[in-house]
């Protein structure tokens, strides 16, 4: 296995589900004035309330995934595994050829990974990581990613809404350097895309979902594209969830191996 970075991998995974990363940028062809699409339009405020009139009702998800990284220098394969107990706590294991070669422990209140190849650790909460990485962080952004719902609680911003090519969008109207947007479906509001820029920062994410399927707990994607772009280049994590199960005993195992060395934020 190259020595690609499977720290990066969760990293990336993380950085993923910041409300301050940067957000690529997206024209759009019709911002809601033609006749043809009047009967159509809706308010953000219901946009948001379809939304989350979308089922979600579980205690534990278990998702088996293959993961494919790819950034300017190399591309791997990997397989994913990852365990929720609904807002308590998120595992995720990062596998190649069988091997565990990293794993993060994530809950409201704390951050822990380690990765194999370089022999480290980290323990710390949100507040750390969010420093160490440049960008806000918390449990339910994480949760929300994975579960292809917006990063954000859209209940607690202001948000423009426009409608083009089946697609309604929501524009984050706060005046600072982060700028958020989604996109849903017409049908079933669930999210198409949600992108996140961080202007003076130059740096950009998008995180796309795709094939939904219906389960009677919820909808989930069967796929999540996510795409990072900073200055020092793009890198990309696709997800295609091949295994999803719901409400059945969970463990959550997690511990350092001996001898690795712990990642000190300061």
């Amino acid at each position: 296995m190259k020595k690609i970075s499977i720290l990066r991998v969760l990293t990336v995974f993380m950085v993923c589900f910041a409300s301050s990363l940067t957000l690529v940028s997206c024209k759009s062809k019709a911002i809601v004035a033609e006749a043809s699409v009047k009967s159509n339009y809706l308010t953000a405020d219901k946009i948001i309330e379809n939304h989350y009139n979308n089922k979600n009702n579980f205690s534990t998800l278990y998702i088996k995934s293959d993961a494919r990284y790819a950034d300017d220098k190399q591309t791997q394969n990997v397989t994913a595994e990852i365990k929720i107990k609904k807002d308590q706590q998120i595992l995720i294991s990062i596998r190649f050829l069988g091997i565990t070669m990293a794993k993060a422990l994530i809950t409201p209140t704390a951050v822990n990974y380690y990765e194999k190849i370089n022999g480290s650790y980290f323990e710390g909460d949100f507040r750390g990581l969010s420093q160490w990485l440049g960008t806000d962080l918390d449990f339910n952004k994480i949760q929300n990613m994975l579960l292809g719902d917006a990063i954000d609680d859209l209940n607690k911003g202001k948000y423009t809404e426009s409608l083009a090519e089946q697609t309604y969008r929501l524009d984050d109207v706060s005046s600072n350097n982060t700028k958020k947007s989604f996109f849903f479906d017409m049908d079933k509001f669930l999210v198409k895309r949600q992108e996140i820029k961080q202007t003076a920062e130059d740096r950009m994410i998008q995180v796309a979902y795709s094939d939904n399927k219906v389960y009677n707990e919820a909808t989930l994607p069967s796929n999540v594209l996510i795409n990072t772009f900073q200055k020092k280049g793009k890198t990309e994590i696709n997800l295609d969830y091949n295994t999803i199960t719901f409400n059945e005993e969970l463990s959550f195992p997690y511990s350092v191996p001996n001898g690795y060395k712990r990642i000190i934020i300061k």
